[in-house]
């Protein structure tokens, strides 16, 4: 009897602390977003999403919603967080507080919706989705083609902001620029190694000039653009060099493309 009170003890605490050694050593977080302050990081484990300081420390669970939350987004004052969830069946846009709390869904279509960015005023959440043209049109959104839309942080009316498949926008802080990776076609975005004409590229929109810039040449992958905090650089990634790497370019001079990173067996 003794022994078989052993061997349930011990299978008891085999089972109860192999999740905590798994949050001691966690695989998998994706999705990091650096607080507008630099201090924090939002990210997601598992489904749920996470903070943590830049420091490094202990993470706090933000969400705890049997549904799958991810890709989350700061707000301008760092006070609010929105991401997307499939609470509903698909994914829609929520907004919370970055402390913690109730979340607000801000979308209700059928089709996928994933947030990019808040506006410059910090009022809108930007966001892709494919819910507006019809089946006939040229352009008819697949799920792979998100257009750009916004919706009040508050909820209510949503607005399309472009048509062409945009992915990853990020605005200057006066608004007079918005700086994205394309979507020409459905490649899967975590496919190595990948040349072809439907490979990303980095876009910059002037919003006086009413005008797109392509800023990247390179026949493969650039994405995920994003502007140093004075926006004088956009930092990105791209696998120029074999491997996806960071690297920065101007503002000023696009063409004048730096690695900052030289990883070669494993991407950033």
């Amino acid at each position: 009897m003794k022994k078989q009170l052993l061997s349930w003890v011990a299978s008891a605490f085999l089972l109860t602390s192999s999740p905590i050694l798994a949050q001691i050593t966690p695989s998998w977080l994706r999705y990091p977003a650096i607080s507008p302050d630099g201090s924090r990081i939002a990210f997601t484990y598992k489904g749920d999403l996470y903070l943590v300081p830049s420091s490094g420390g202990k993470a706090t669970q933000l969400t705890f919603h049997e549904a799958h939350d991810f890709k989350p987004v700061w707000s301008r004052d760092g006070k609010q967080i929105a991401f997307a969830s499939d609470r509903y069946g698909n994914f829609d846009v929520f907004i919370m507080s970055a402390d913690g709390g109730e979340a607000s869904r801000l979308t209700y279509h059928s089709n996928d919706e994933m947030p990019y960015d808040f506006s410059s005023d910090g009022q809108k959440v930007v966001f892709g989705a494919t819910r507006m043209d019809i089946a006939e049109h040229r352009q008819y959104p697949t799920g792979s083609q998100p257009e750009l839309y916004q919706v009040s942080k508050s909820g209510g009316r949503v607005d399309q902001i472009w048509t062409i498949p945009v992915e990853y926008v990020q605005s200057s802080k006066d608004g007079s620029k918005m700086i994205y990776h394309d979507k020409k076609g459905g490649e899967n975005e975590w496919r190595k190694h990948h040349q072809s004409g439907i490979a990303r590229d980095i876009w910059m929109y002037d919003a006086a000039k009413n005008e797109h810039v392509m800023l990247t040449k390179f026949y493969g992958e650039d994405r995920n653009p994003v502007f140093s905090p004075d926006e004088s650089e956009i930092f990105y990634l791209s696998e120029a060099s074999g491997s996806f790497n960071v690297y920065t370019m101007p503002v000023a001079n696009p063409s004048q493309t730096q690695a900052l990173t030289s990883f070669k067996d494993f991407p950033v």
